[in-house]
C-alpha cells in the first residue's frame, strides 16, 4: 500500500512539474533553438524541435488571452 501511494504521488508530482508554466526565457531559448534548427540542420534533436514549437505555440495562445502585460499595465 505504502508503494502504491508513493508511486501516485510521484505520478502526481511529474505531471504537475510539466504542467506548469515556463518563464519567458524559456520561450526565447526555444524560439532561438527554432531559428539556429532553421539555418543549420542537425544542431538540435526533432523531440527538441517539437517541444520547443508547442512551448512558442502555448505562449503565443497566452499572450493573445492576456490583457497586460508582465509590470500589469494594460496592453494597448
Amino acid at each position: 500500500m505504502v508503494i502504491r501511494t508513493a508511486l501516485v504521488v510521484t505520478a502526481l508530482a511529474a505531471i504537475t512539474l510539466a504542467a506548469r508554466a515556463e518563464d519567458r526565457s524559456v520561450l526565447l531559448n526555444c524560439k532561438a533553438m527554432v531559428e539556429r534548427a532553421s539555418k543549420d540542420m542537425g544542431t538540435a534533436t526533432e523531440a527538441e524541435l517539437t517541444r520547443c514549437r508547442q512551448i512558442i505555440r502555448e505562449w503565443a495562445l497566452r499572450d493573445a488571452r492576456t490583457t497586460v502585460d508582465e509590470q500589469g499595465r494594460p496592453l494597448k
